[in-house]
């Protein structure tokens, strides 16, 4: 499953970049899942290569109420859009790091930052069950219909609790279940890379994230899905969409997903500049914590101090 995800959006890049556009899970175009969730304001800010290579479901920097000073992770952040977006909501002294595992889409989510000229941004390679940064590392984590590409969801939520800093807050949008499925749309391999096979159901998704230590869980539905938005991503993969369309109707919704990790949140990075070296921070640890001398576990090094992320890029 991994190795046809990152197929896909790995081709979904390359058309960007030869100008031919892009649409969630190949679909030709008008998609009801990804279609105008930017205003004109957000998409002026981007390069229009950005904007083309969005394949989300919502639009998490909208929601998340980011404030300066603040460091934050977007999980599959494909051709950077939110990560820019982020970054410029959290400047000054803040940063946005965008994680992705798909050479391509990092090859243009870089060329976007050049273009856009926004210098507190760095991209990871690698995957979102295995986050190449510290414990504690990041305040707030963002994601755009990513998680439910993932065969192994606990893990997600289990690596995005561990890298947040204690009161720090999970804000990420996805697709979502309400209620049964017909099996033929979770048994499809095209489905899922398109979003919906491996979509949770409301219930799950808070278990998962209460399994994984999250408190304060809600869901809220931004855009739910009708019949005829139905007709339009099932239509190509085989299936009887005329039977199938009427059993999803309003079962599928976009949501918008809030947790926070228990702990009281640290102050911005903006309000620790003065902090004597060593100093304890209040809801926090000794200035620069979350770092230890060598390697982090599994052989992951800490960022920070100009080497961030070096073993980790391309």
């Amino acid at each position: 499953m991994k190795d046809v995800v990152k197929e896909k959006y790995g081709q979904a890049a390359l058309r960007v970049v030869s100008g031919a556009g892009s649409a969630c899970c190949g679909s030709s175009g008008g998609d009801p899942i990804t279609s105008n969730l930017y205003d004109e304001a957000q998409k002026g800010e981007l390069p229009a290569t950005a904007v083309l290579a969005s394949l989300g479901c919502g639009n998490p920097t909208a929601l998340a109420e980011l404030k300066p000073g603040e460091t934050v992770l977007d999980l599959g952040s494909g051709g950077g859009i939110d990560v820019l977006l982020s970054a410029r909501r959290v400047s000054p002294g803040g940063k946005a790091y965008g994680l992705d595992m798909t050479g391509e889409m990092l090859a243009l989510a870089r060329e976007n930052q050049r273009q856009s000229g926004v210098e507190n941004v760095e991209f990871l390679k690698g995957e979102i069950e295995n986050i190449p940064l510290p414990d504690c590392a990041v305040d707030v984590i963002i994601s755009n219909c990513v998680i439910n590409l993932s065969a192994d969801k606990d893990r997600v939520l289990g690596e995005a609790f561990r890298v947040l800093k204690p009161g720090g807050r999970f804000a990420v949008s996805d697709v979502v279940v309400r209620g049964e499925i017909p099996p033929e749309i979770r048994s499809s391999v095209e489905l899922w890379v398109g979003c919906l096979s491996g979509a949770l159901d409301e219930s799950v998704y808070r278990e998962k994230l209460a399994a994984a230590g999250f408190a304060e869980i809600s869901i809220e539905p931004t855009r739910v899905y009708r019949v005829e938005d139905a007709r339009e991503f099932l239509s190509g993969h085989g299936l009887d969409v005329d039977a199938i369309a009427p059993l999803v109707d309003e079962r599928f919704f976009s949501g918008f997903i809030r947790a926070r990790k228990p702990g009281i949140a640290p102050i911005a990075a903006d309000a620790r500049t003065n902090a004597p070296s060593g100093a304890v921070i209040p809801g926090g640890s000794a200035r620069g914590a979350g770092r230890s001398a060598g390697r982090l576990r599994d052989g992951r090094l800490p960022l920070g101090d100009g080497a961030a992320g070096a073993a980790e890029r391309d």
